[in-house]
């Protein structure tokens, strides 16, 4: 056999680009939901400064942190095909 065998296809390069399009996609609207999920619970709809406070800070860096645990959880648990607790 000849050693091109492992050089990748036009077909598995596309996929292979698609996929990685896929994976970019999910990651923004991960970010956006982020984002919007954390500002709407944290910040309040009547700004006060430009800045935000300490307690605001302290709120989004909580909802960041759980945000991104339970993605990562749910993440584990959908690639183990385990059910949820």
């Amino acid at each position: 056999m000849a050693a091109n065998n492992n050089m990748p296809t036009a077909l598995d390069k596309e996929q292979i680009f698609g996929m990685a399009e896929k994976e970019m996609e999910y990651r923004v609207e991960l970010f956006n939901k982020l984002t919007h999920t954390c500002f709407a619970k944290c910040v309040e709809k009547r700004y006060k400064e430009s800045e935000l406070n300490m307690g605001e800070n302290s709120c989004i860096d909580r909802c960041v942190s759980k945000y991104w645990q339970v993605t990562n959880l749910v993440g584990q648990l959908l690639g183990s095909g385990r059910p949820p607790m």
